[in-house]
């Protein structure tokens, strides 16, 4: 499967629009991870615990927003787009959408 930020993926045409897909996770701060970035608060520095989550959540998001394009038959997903939101205390929402689509490449004339 095609995925691409971009509304015309180079060398595809879209031939079908199949509509509207997303995939969507709520994760919760690990007590270590907690820990951690408050330590590193203090001394400065990348909060790798936090990264790894999103990380985690936005490839969990993308795999449940191309499985909603696979029911579709889509064999690709166009104009994708990611947010967050804060989810309480502690947790965070992780979205991936964007359109899933039928892609056909483009073939120069003979």
């Amino acid at each position: 499967m095609i995925l691409s930020t971009l509304e015309n993926p180079a060398g595809y045409r879209v031939v079908r629009h199949l509509g509207l897909v997303q995939g969507s996770t709520v994760r919760s701060k690990h007590l270590g991870r907690d820990i951690m970035a408050g330590l590193k608060e203090i001394v400065g520095g990348e909060l790798r615990g936090y990264t790894e989550l999103l990380n985690e959540a936005r490839e969990e998001a993308t795999a449940r927003m191309r499985a909603a394009a696979v029911e579709l038959g889509a064999n690709a997903i166009i104009s994708i787009r990611f947010g967050t939101a804060n989810i309480g205390s502690g947790a965070a929402e992780v979205l991936a959408y964007g359109t899933a689509v039928e892609l056909l490449a483009d073939h120069a004339p003979s």
